[in-house]
């Protein structure tokens, strides 16, 4: 059975690196130097997180939100 995952991905200013992570998944992040590389990374983290039997998401991803301030 497919899954699909949402994973958040920012880029490291000191290091230069896209960083991702599934929000409701813990242990499922990973960095890369490209986006194609972080998602394989992460992709191959989440199956190896199904593999072991983390199945259960701890919460449900509902979004983003854009706050403005000042």
């Amino acid at each position: 059975m497919q899954q699909t995952f949402t994973a958040i991905v920012e880029k490291c200013h000191d290091t230069n690196l896209f960083v991702g992570y599934v929000p409701n998944m813990p242990g499922a992040h990973s960095q890369a130097d490209t986006l194609d590389e972080l998602y394989l990374n992460l992709r191959e983290v989440i199956e190896m997180l199904l593999e072991d039997g983390q199945q259960e998401l701890e919460t449900d991803f509902i979004g983003t939100q854009t706050i403005t301030v000042g």
